[in-house]
């Protein structure tokens, strides 16, 4: 049983703490992290509350398998409701924090109310306190880590913090932790500075135990690290190039959103790459420094870059450029290709301003698109944004990042997202989003199941609910064609659902590049007391979805937010092997509904309530 069966309820209003046990049913029922705690939220949480109020909660989890030797044991989650979105949001981060949690003696934190001063959270194993932070409110995420550091005078110490975003009230603030690992999508971020919580520092001595049966965890973990380590994506590709391996080939099958997803190509696309980034630059050294590992990971795409500090003049640059968080695939993708520049240094320096403040690239990068294009259609004035911001522009990409982490000027607006920007200039059809979120680097008209994948995701358009692109493009497990919408409803339940018990167990779900829920079964098996079978993991993830679903269809979401922005679904791809196609939307969606057992409103039914016991 790698439960804890112990968690913490931390009221900031009246500033109490209290020890709880785990509800072990709901473990059996929905396994850890990202669906025991969303069964908490649900129960805990009116669907109808304004996301940055006192009554709404947090909850930072762990899996079971958080801080095992599992490959990539390191996760944990961060689940709320989203002010970006106002739909349900799970936040998924790696790095270190996660397992200091756990070997703190506990499987997750619920924090409630609102604290009356800026705080952080100090939780030493049994030891947790509520501490002053008003020296640390205003600091980036990198100086509250130091400063943190410095103050309890220990180096092991694991902090996750947000930035002058997270406090300013950018909607899609991030929470980061370890410098530059991030809960990152929907404004989990937004929600802690709203309860004037600016970190949480964790040192944990206890270890993990009480796993099931130590012998043939240790036996089956050791044989899944090798599939992994024999897999040409896990064992090569990510550990050379990152994610932003992925670049050229995007590219080429033409499916990489350009100019606010105008175009489906983009003709920079190599200078942003993966393998940009490891060309040498007139000073003789390459972008990236090297890669990096998060707790127990034997994949290790993390990137560690250092910027040419020669190549940028601007003001407010950051207060050191020491390596640090490298571009990854969505990054290089939302601050580059999204906007139409091709400057791998200036995409570096902006992702470092994301990292050091705590906003997430992927929904800066697709407004600051969107804000480009109102601009080029003289809906934006120059006045307004403080500079010429049309297509291409570096210098307009730099300054906006920069006042969107100052929280200044025009960057306000830009803190707001794309859908409230396009709905104030009178374009909301501008806006590339889902629910108010924004698209990652994927064009639905290409990689026809991922349209289906954002327009049903239940936090908001997210590659990471049902990554479709596995199949429909690496042909992970099984090769589907990406032109075509035949099959697509059954194949992205599929990965909904295998993604939801990835997400809930403690590992990443860069993992199923190489596994399936059958290489996850035997390790949850020996790991955890209790039946879990090949059956009960697929009931467990359906059942997560459907939760899900059902929280935001009581805070107000329909079949009429399961949709697509007309560029997508009218406006056929210009380039590529995708040229001349929309997305088709219309066909899946019906039949997506009949395989998940849910009415044609998109509300399950009773009878597939009562199958999956919710």
């Amino acid at each position: 049983m790698a439960w804890t069966r112990k968690f913490l309820r931390i009221n900031l209003t009246t500033g109490t703490i209290k020890v709880e046990d785990l509800n072990m049913q709901w473990a059996q029922d929905y396994l850890g992290q990202r669906g025991l705690a969303t069964k908490y939220f649900v129960e805990e949480v009116d669907p109808k509350i304004d996301p940055l109020s006192p009554d709404n909660k947090m909850i930072f989890t762990t899996g079971p398998l958080t801080g095992t030797m599992a490959s990539t044991g390191g996760r944990y989650s961060v689940v709320t409701k989203g002010p970006l979105t106002g739909a349900i949001a799970c936040s998924n981060s790696g790095g270190y924090f996660g397992a200091e949690l756990k070997f703190a003696g506990w499987d997750m934190m619920i924090v409630e109310g609102k604290s009356p001063k800026p705080v952080y959270l100090s939780i030493e194993d049994d030891r947790v306190e509520i501490k002053d932070a008003a020296h640390l409110w205003g600091k980036t995420v990198w100086q509250t880590e130091e400063t943190i550091k410095k103050l309890h005078q220990d180096p092991l110490i694991r902090v996750s913090s947000i930035g002058r975003a997270g406090e300013n009230g950018v909607l899609y603030a991030c929470i980061v932790n370890d410098l530059h690992r991030a809960a990152g999508r929907s404004g989990v971020g937004t929600v802690m500075g709203s309860k004037n919580l600016k970190a949480i520092a964790v040192r944990g001595t206890k270890g993990v135990g009480n796993i099931r049966d130590p012998k043939e965890f240790m036996k089956v973990t050791f044989e899944k690290k090798k599939v992994l380590a024999d897999n040409a994506v896990t064992g090569q590709g990510l550990p050379t190039y990152g994610t932003q391996v992925l670049m050229n080939v995007i590219n080429e099958i033409g499916a990489l959103p350009t100019r606010n997803h105008r175009d489906v190509q983009f003709e920079s696309a190599s200078k942003i790459s993966a393998e940009a980034m490891h060309e040498k630059r007139p000073d003789g050294k390459s972008h990236l420094v090297t890669n990096q590992a998060c707790f127990g990971c034997t994949i290790a795409c993390g990137r560690i870059s250092k910027l040419d500090e020669k190549h940028f003049t601007v003001k407010n640059s950051p207060q050191y450029w020491g390596a640090s968080g490298g571009l990854e695939y969505e990054a290089a993708w939302a601050l580059g290709a999204a906007n139409g520049v091709g400057d791998l240094e200036a995409l570096q320096y902006v992702n470092m301003l994301c990292n050091e403040d705590g906003f997430d690239p992927i929904s800066f990068g697709a407004t600051v698109g969107a804000a480009m294009e109102l601009y080029e259609l003289g809906l934006l004035k120059k006045e307004e944004v403080g500079m010429d911001a049309p297509f291409g522009s570096t210098e307009a990409l730099v300054k906006m990042g920069e006042m969107t982490a100052r929280g200044e000027g025009f960057g306000k607006l830009l803190g707001l997202g794309s859908k409230r920007l396009c709905e104030k200039y009178g374009r909301p059809d501008l806006s590339m989003s889902v629910k108010g979120q924004e698209f990652p680097a994927y064009d639905s008209r290409g990689i026809q199941g991922m349209g289906l994948a954002y327009a049903t995701s239940n936090r908001g358009a997210c590659h990471l609910r049902g990554y479709t692109v596995a199949s429909e493009v690496l042909g992970i497990p099984v090769k589907t064609d990406p032109l075509t919408t035949d099959g697509k409803p059954e194949l992205v339940k599929a990965f909904q659902d295998a993604t939801s018990v990835f997400d809930s167990s403690g590992v990443c779900v860069f993992t199923t590049f190489a596994w399936t829920l059958a290489d996850l079964q035997p390790q949850l098996a020996a790991a955890l007391e209790g039946d879990w079978s090949m059956d009960k993991l697929n009931l467990v993830g359906e059942r997560i979805w459907n939760m899900e679903r059902q929280f935001n269809n009581a805070a107000g979401f329909t079949a009429k937010d399961d949709n697509l922005p007309p560029r997508l679904t009218t406006e056929p791809a210009k380039t590529g092997p995708a040229k001349g196609l929309v997305n088709g939307l219309g066909k899946m969606l019906p039949e997506y509904y009949r395989v998940r057992g849910w009415d044609t409103e998109g509300r399950p039914t009773a009878e597939t309530t009562q199958r999956l016991g919710l």
